[in-house]
């Protein structure tokens, strides 16, 4: 059987009220996503997680709990993506690092903000997540087992 899904991280970040986004050119567009990525080998959810973050948007960040653990199948080309996601708190912006070359910009923005452009999101996973951090959906970091 050659059915392979992806696993990737994401983290949602908040800061007083506002969430941090990359801005990305996926599929021909320019799409919003949390701070995400696929896992390496031999490397911890976690790790992936802080790794993805400092990568995309140049902000290092402490996690803060497991928000959920959510299964995706792109309906533009069928690919299943397992995403584990965590909250964040933003530590420390390091604003003179390059940024991945996938990635245009970051933005911080509302909720309200994130909702009103549901023709940006990479997925539908992009505001679902939001809406359970507000929903004070989360589990302790110690349930992941690297």
């Amino acid at each position: 059987m050659d059915w392979q899904p992806h696993i990737t991280v994401a983290t949602v970040i908040e800061d007083d009220g506002s969430f941090l986004f990359v801005e990305e050119f996926k599929a021909g567009r320019m799409v919003l996503n949390q701070p995400a990525g696929h896992l390496e080998a031999n490397e911890s959810l976690r790790d992936a997680a802080l790794r993805e973050t400092l990568e995309e948007t140049g902000w290092d960040v402490e996690l803060t709990a497991l928000l959920g653990i959510y299964l995706y199948t792109a309906p533009s080309n069928g690919v299943t993506y397992q995403r584990v996601c965590f909250s964040a708190r933003p530590v420390q912006h390091k604003p003179e690092r390059a940024l991945d070359s996938d990635i245009s910009g970051i933005t911080w923005l509302t909720r309200d903000e994130l909702a009103a452009q549901p023709g940006r999101w990479r997925s539908e996973l992009v505001l679902r997540c939001v809406d359970d951090y507000l929903a004070g959906v989360s589990g302790p970091l110690d349930l992941l087992r690297d």
